[in-house]
């Protein structure tokens, strides 16, 4: 909407001249003595549309005694885009429905009446219509639906909302809504395919609804057998589940939302957001008045995934339910949200009862955003619709980079001038479907942007699909360490310049020297990075097998503190949970190690300590222990913790990337006498809660004893574990209190969909260019 705004602020001045779309954004001409023009820029910067950004301003005068041939403009008017240019443009994100479209939808005189495709300038699909730059009608997904003449004299107004909104449409024009049963069998178009759906959903049914980005899986929130159903179908047995929340006119304090989770001021401007992204919230205790939600949506967790309604379809359809959905992605595990209808007939026939379908064709798949409040700030966990692909500012200029990101969580960037542009979320590169969903996001990266890149980044594992994959083999390649990309995207995050601790915790990454780093403390300067510290490495027997089997992890830590007698140690939950079969081979496995990679990871000691306290052996999910040892310490107040010694060894760290060597002395936090007492305090009988307040409480201050060491003021809390609101935030209090400055991040996630904007600032690094 900012054309419509610049010309109806300069009509408005009395101003003369011209605004038009560029690739490069937006740009204007205007008429004016010198004073009036300055009061012209002041207004154009704080009187602009409320979802309007300005990531660049630049201005210059001109004299028309330069000019031969000057004539005045006789007025001020909206120029047709140019498709010429070279510097990127932005492209906008998806944005969630205005309050003036969502007033319309249900004023019964209003000629959009119960339509469910309505937008404006202020609101509706943008990034997931978007087939080429500039942002034009025909160049959207949107081309094949012609305005009818009601809509076309609103798109020409410029004092109309919905000037040049380009997926402008109503009932007589746009896209239409039908119903469809498995196979693609009609059953209603219209209000009675919305009506036939909720019926649907009511009665236990399994409903795919077709959104702005892709597809999700709907069940009715309050229908236990409808929950199990949709898990048994879609292979998700444990994994929670998000709810979709009506946004009822008359419960404006979201009361439908409060009788089952607590709603902090901050979480509530997130959830009426044009972001409209997934809040996690915590559960009530207790079930109040009304319907209670089913059982299963989140075992194991003290937390909600909650949203609002992001689109009037979905408007309608909980306004006519009544209460909350479950509302997952349209997918299988792996693989991307279905985004074409006949894709979602095949690959959801399995799960869905019925789809409920339009015929607006969805360019790219855009999940749901994730966000959590951490430390009294917004922290984006799975940065997708409303937030990609806007830009991030890193306060340097590089030449085109592409980054293709992790394997895991992928996301891509390419940066270039002083921007980074992120992907959306694409999800873990597992399968077919996930790979070719990255090679069309980078593919439609490098034509929007126009840029060439002249370096391609990845992540220095050799057999990640990020790096292998045959659309980044045919330019200049750098590696990047796992973790240094983690460190960097947290300061990139906070536009932080070097030096600085980066505390990078995850669950895996691989290190320089082979092994599997994940409990990294890297000193950050403007050559490279120094690995100053980590945990005490241990094996993981069966490798892979072990993040999926916590108990593994454990018995791996504890192999290194009691060797062959632990498996003798039958009072110890992972050593119960294997058959004397599998315990021998583990044993032998570990007597020769083989298979068995050794790893600093803090992510695995989540995994083991929750093994260790009987709460996890089998994961069904990734980080599901972790997760729940988190959760298991809700309530519980308490300063104990464990104790972990610190020793130093003499070692020689080379970093490739950024050509660091020589040689330092490392410190290694031995996590031995924090596992001695956990497994004494677990025979004790000591609850889990408290077990799990104190290995956390632990975390924090070994954390705080390296950053105390390592001499560096500004330290960076970055990586899979960060997701941890309890870790995350005591670290926080008690860096502060011990006078350091501590970091983390907010738009960008710590886990490894944050990878992309590390490896393009550590490109920028390596070719010297901030």
């Amino acid at each position: 909407g900012f054309r419509p705004f610049v010309y109806r602020l300069a009509v408005g001045m009395g101003l003369t001249g011209w605004v038009c779309n560029t690739v490069d954004g937006v740009r204007l001409e205007v008429e004016g003595g010198k004073e009036i023009l300055g009061r012209f820029q002041t207004r154009l910067q704080d009187e602009m549309p409320a979802l309007a950004t300005i990531t660049s301003l630049e201005s210059f005068y001109l004299d028309q005694s330069g000019f031969q041939h000057f004539e005045a403009f006789e007025g001020f008017e909206i120029r047709e885009s140019e498709s010429g240019g070279e510097p990127p443009g932005l492209v906008l994100p998806d944005i969630a429905t205005c309050q003036d479209c969502l007033d319309e939808i249900f004023d019964p005189l209003n000629r959009r009446y119960r339509y469910p495709f309505t937008n404006c300038t202020n609101c509706g699909p943008r990034y997931s219509i978007i087939e080429d730059l500039p942002y034009d009608r025909h160049l959207t997904t949107m081309k094949g639906f012609r305005m009818c003449p009601a809509c076309r004299a609103e798109y020409d107004d410029p004092a109309d909302r919905r000037f040049h909104a380009q997926p402008n449409a109503c009932p007589v024009c746009g896209p239409q809504l039908r119903l469809l049963g498995v196979g693609g069998v009609p059953r209603a178009t219209l209000d009675a395919a919305l009506e036939m759906a909720v019926d649907a959903l009511r009665s236990g049914l399994i409903v795919a609804v077709k959104g702005i980005g892709g597809y999700h899986l709907m069940a009715d929130a309050g229908n236990g057998e409808a929950i199990i159903e949709l898990r048994r179908r879609k292979h998700r047995s444990e994994k929670p589940l998000a709810l979709l929340y009506p946004d009822l006119p008359h419960l404006a304090d979201l009361d439908e939302v409060r009788r089952d989770c607590h709603v902090s001021p901050l979480e509530e401007r997130l959830l009426r957001s044009p972001e409209a992204p997934i809040v996690l919230l915590e559960q009530r205790g207790g079930v109040g008045p009304g319907r209670p939600l089913a059982e299963l949506i989140a075992p194991g967790v003290s937390s909600f995934g909650v949203m609002l309604p992001s689109t009037p379809l979905h408007h309608l359809l909980l306004r006519r339910m009544g209460g909350p959905v479950v509302a997952t992605s349209g997918n299988l595990a792996d693989e991307p949200i279905c985004t074409d209808d006949q894709e979602a007939l095949t690959r959801l026939a399995g799960i869905a009862d019925l789809f409920l379908v339009h015929d607006r064709p969805i360019r790219r798949h855009v999940d749901d955003s994730i966000v959590r409040v951490m430390a009294g700030r917004m922290m984006i966990l799975r940065r997708a619709r409303g937030f990609a692909p806007l830009p991030i500012a890193f306060g340097g200029r590089i030449d085109p980079v592409l980054a293709t990101g992790a394997q895991l969580k992928n996301c891509v960037a390419l940066a270039s001038g002083d921007q980074v542009f992120l992907s959306q979320h694409i999800g873990d590169l597992e399968t077919g479907e996930a790979l070719r969903a990255f090679e069309r996001v980078i593919n439609d990266f490098v034509r929007f942007y126009r840029r060439e890149p002249v370096l391609v980044v990845h992540d220095s594992h050799p057999d990640y699909h990020s790096t292998r994959h045959p659309v980044t083999l045919d330019r200049p390649r750098l590696a990047v360490q796992h973790h240094y990309a983690h460190a960097l995207s947290c300061l990139a995050d906070n536009r932080l310049a070097p030096p600085a601790l980066g505390v990078a915790w995850d669950g895996t990454g691989y290190g320089d020297d082979g092994t599997i780093w994940g409990g990294e403390f890297l000193r950050i300067d403007d050559a490279g990075y120094e690995r100053c510290a980590h945990w005490r490495t241990f094996p993981l027997p069966g490798g892979e097998i072990a993040i999926r089997e916590p108990r593994r992890t454990a018995i791996g830590l504890l192999h290194e503190i009691l060797g062959d007698g632990l498996f003798e140690r039958i009072d110890l939950a992972p050593v119960r949970d294997f058959s004397r079969h599998e315990s021998d081979i583990m044993r032998s496995m570990l007597a020769r190690r083989i298979n068995c990679p050794r790893t600093s990871s803090a992510g695995r000691l989540f995994d083991a300590i929750a093994s260790l306290a009987g709460l996890r052996q089998v994961a069904r999910y990734e980080g599901q222990a972790a997760i729940e040892l988190e959760h298991a310490l809700r309530g519980v107040e308490t300063a104990d913790c464990y104790p972990v010694n610190v020793t130093v060894c003499g070692q020689r760290q080379d970093s490739p990337e950024a050509a660091v060597t020589g040689s330092h002395r490392t410190m290694i936090l031995d996590w031995e006498p924090m596992v001695r007492e956990i497994v004494r305090d677990i025979s004790a009988g000591v609850q889990i809660p408290f077990l799990s307040a104190k290995f956390h409480n632990t975390l924090v201050e070994s954390l705080v004893t390296i950053a105390g060491l390592a001499g560096e003021r500004r330290v960076c809390l970055t990586g899979g574990c960060f997701q941890n609101r309890y870790l995350t935030e005591q670290s926080i209090r008690r860096l502060r209190e011990e006078g350091f400055e501590p970091y983390w991040h907010q738009r960008v996630p710590p886990n490894d969909g944050g990878i992309a904007l590390g490896q393009a600032l550590a490109a920028a690094r390596f070719r010297k260019q901030i």
